[in-house]
């Protein structure tokens, strides 16, 4: 019993740690999160943070799938028009926190390599992602898309990426506005009120 209310402590503590990690990376910044401050916040050493995820790296993998988990990786929607507002909401929220968004893109970089610990997050997740796009997108026979499936998600993803890099550089680039624009065009609807009829 010792065991598992040991056990039990360990995982609320570590996600206590994810939790105010990621509070601190989105409103200070990644460059700006030290291992100190996010122990400082937990009330606990940098060395029981390595303690709980082995090194920073890991700690800030652990914290991206945090956020996957609070966004819910825009969920299975029963339609397209579902689909699009969801992955939108999940974009407007990452301008909330940039933080969190410089995360990303730093460690998706250092993640080509196969031996860091984010590499396979960034795996899954792309797969996740394109799955979910495919299937918000291919639930509607009335729409007709310009391209297969997963290679619109896959340049819906990639485009989501490439503007994420230009709105940290330039904050005015409207990401939602933009990918919104896209889905547009990508997937058209046949019952756009501005369509003429036939």
């Amino acid at each position: 019993m010792a065991r598992r209310g040991s056990y039990a402590k360990g995982v609320a503590r570590r996600e206590e740690i994810l939790e105010s990690a990621l509070d601190v990376i989105g409103r200070q910044g990644y460059q700006n999160a030290s291992l100190k401050q996010i122990a400082e916040r937990v009330g606990v050493t940098p060395a029981a943070l390595l303690h709980y995820f082995g090194s920073k790296e890991e700690l800030f993998t652990e914290v991206l799938r945090k956020r996957d988990e609070h966004d819910g990786m825009m969920p299975q929607a029963p339609n397209p028009t579902d689909g699009k507002s969801a992955f939108l909401d999940v974009i407007r929220h990452n301008t909330e926190v940039p933080g969190v968004v410089e995360l990303f893109s730093r460690l998706s970089v250092d993640a080509v390599d196969p031996a860091h610990p984010a590499h396979q997050y960034f795996l899954e997740r792309s797969e996740r992602l394109r799955e979910s796009i495919t299937h918000s997108f291919a639930q509607d026979a009335a729409d007709r898309a310009t391209l297969d499936a997963d290679t619109m998600a896959r340049v819906i993803q990639a485009v989501a990426d490439g503007l994420q890099l230009q709105w940290m550089i330039d904050r005015s680039v409207d990401m939602p506005g933009i990918i919104g624009a896209l889905m547009d065009v990508l997937y058209p609807t046949t019952d756009h009120p501005e369509t003429p009829s036939r």
